[in-house]
């Protein structure tokens, strides 16, 4: 079956973190869709790939998602002050739908309160943040506890795919 999944977009993307799983999915017969602020709005990724927006977050509705990714690079930091992406991810994780983070990431999914009592990865700099937020870091390169999927960098990509395909 289909699955439908969000890939939050925002400037300064990972630019790894979203094309892998994007066409890693799409390899599956899975439908992922680039969701950001605004539709058809273009982002630039740190190395700067140019993605647009296929949907805008006011049109997302958690019922027709099954999975959100956020990618990690500088977008996290971008993606957690816009409050409708931080809700998206929040009633994604309510729902109990696949909610997977790599790299920075970690900061969106603290925002959003899919931290709290799980067991996380991420890059290494954001440790601190994962802990302080409830989190029970784990240096692995993938790390599933329940819904919530979590990955620390570029390299762990083929694990963090395998898992969130394997979730859905």
């Amino acid at each position: 079956m289909t699955k439908k999944i969000a890939i939050l977009l925002e400037n300064f993307f990972e630019d790894v973190e979203v094309l892998y799983p994007f066409y890693r999915l799409k390899e599956e017969g899975h439908d992922a869709i680039l969701v950001g602020p605004k539709k058809g709005k273009e982002f630039k990724g740190k190395y700067g790939y140019p993605l647009t927006a296929e949907l805008g977050i006011d049109q997302a509705k958690i019922q027709d998602f099954h999975g959100v990714i956020v990618p990690g690079g500088y977008a996290p930091d971008h993606i957690r002050r816009q409050p409708p992406m931080i809700q998206f991810v929040a009633d994604m994780h309510t729902a109990g739908k696949p909610v997977a983070g790599i790299c920075h990431a970690g900061w969106v999914m603290i925002s959003a309160g899919c931290i709290k009592g799980k067991k996380v990865t991420s890059f290494f700099a954001i440790k601190d943040d994962m802990v302080n937020a409830g989190g029970i870091w784990i240096d692995a390169e993938v790390v599933q506890d329940g819904n919530v999927i979590t990955s620390r960098k570029p390299a762990d990509l083929p694990a963090f795919c395998k898992t969130i395909i394997a979730a859905l």
